[in-house]
């Protein structure tokens, strides 16, 4: 399902960040059961499918049955309500997948840039600090102007921001070793990815999708290692302490490290039918599958609308 962004990001965040239980916790829940038996355990079982990319196994973990069988329900039903695919849309696509996959890519595309970067640093060497400040900028005030982000979530965002931006302000981007490995890792991986047409997008299933992602997921990974950002130590660092537990609703702090850097965050659980998941991405997950049913009824009402108005009073005023 695709949450709107700001809130998929905050969820997924929080995923990441109550990571760090795979420290504090003892026992191990079975990761393809709905939820944990204990709110360390619901999240620990997060983390680890994290790590293994099993984003499908996620999902079935962090929702109860009926709200998970709502996702994959609703994601077909999404697929058929895109735009149409154009004869250009077709060509773009054809042209990236023959540049990216094709034979030699990377030995071509390397090819290719490797001129480039030196002019590229000299040319924005001074400006991309500024710009990447600009941008920072920009969606920090997005953040702070979203309705649909708690007041938790847009401080834990603007931490994470505030770490990742001397990152990239300081990260040798044009780096010619870098941009080598970084082009070998993006050929793989869209090879893997397989796709052939864009109908190919439109047309796969919600087990497909995810397992696609799984393979994105691992290929930018990869491409964040070679320029020093490693999310696998970032999970590896966290500690969860349980700040609260009351009436089927717990607290926990979660404290992690992000590029050497020192955050913490805490993170709502919530006990359904004894077990127990994240607050916000249940409440995420129930919001957009309500926005969903009520854009489907809204359409049906009107569909029905205009069978039932007879022929011969179309376009009489």
């Amino acid at each position: 399902m695709r949450l709107p962004i700001l809130r998929h990001t905050a969820a997924v965040l929080s995923l990441l960040a109550a990571g760090a239980l795979l420290c504090a916790c003892h026992g191990k829940d079975d990761a393809s059961q709905p939820g944990g038996s204990s709110p360390v355990a619901a999240i620990q079982s997060s983390v680890n499918l994290i790590k293994a990319g099993n984003f499908n196994g996620l999902w079935k973990h962090a929702l109860p049955p009926a709200d998970y069988a709502n996702l994959r329900a609703d994601w077909g039903r999404q697929q058929q309500e895109r735009p149409p695919i154009t004869a250009e849309d077709r060509t773009r696509f054809r042209q990236a997948m023959q540049q990216l996959s094709g034979p030699d890519a990377d030995k071509k595309l390397y090819a290719e840039l490797q001129p480039k970067l030196a002019s590229m640093e000299q040319q924005y060497k001074d400006q991309l600090p500024v710009m990447i400040s600009v941008g920072e900028a920009l969606v920090k005030n997005g953040i702070s102007q979203s309705k649909e982000l708690s007041e938790a979530q847009k401080a834990q965002l603007g931490n994470v921001l505030d770490v990742l931006t001397p990152w990239a302000q300081q990260t040798p981007w044009f780096d010619q070793a870098r941009a080598k490995q970084a082009i070998g890792v993006a050929v793989a991986t869209v090879r893997k990815l397989d796709l052939k047409t864009p109908e190919q997008l439109r047309t796969m299933d919600f087990d497909t999708t995810m397992a696609k992602y799984s393979t994105g997921y691992a290929g930018l990974k990869q491409l964040l290692a070679i320029y020093g950002l490693s999310l696998d130590d970032t999970l590896n660092s966290i500690k969860v302490s349980q700040v609260s537990s009351s009436n089927g609703h717990a607290v926990v702090k979660v404290e992690y490290t992000l590029l050497g850097k020192p955050l913490s965050t805490e993170s709502k659980m919530v006990e359904e039918n004894g077990r127990w998941y994240s607050e916000d991405v249940l409440t995420n997950a129930r919001k957009s599958h309500q926005q969903l049913s009520q854009q489907q009824t809204t359409v049906a009402t009107a569909s029905s609308s205009v069978s039932a108005t007879p022929a011969s009073a179309i376009g009489k005023d």
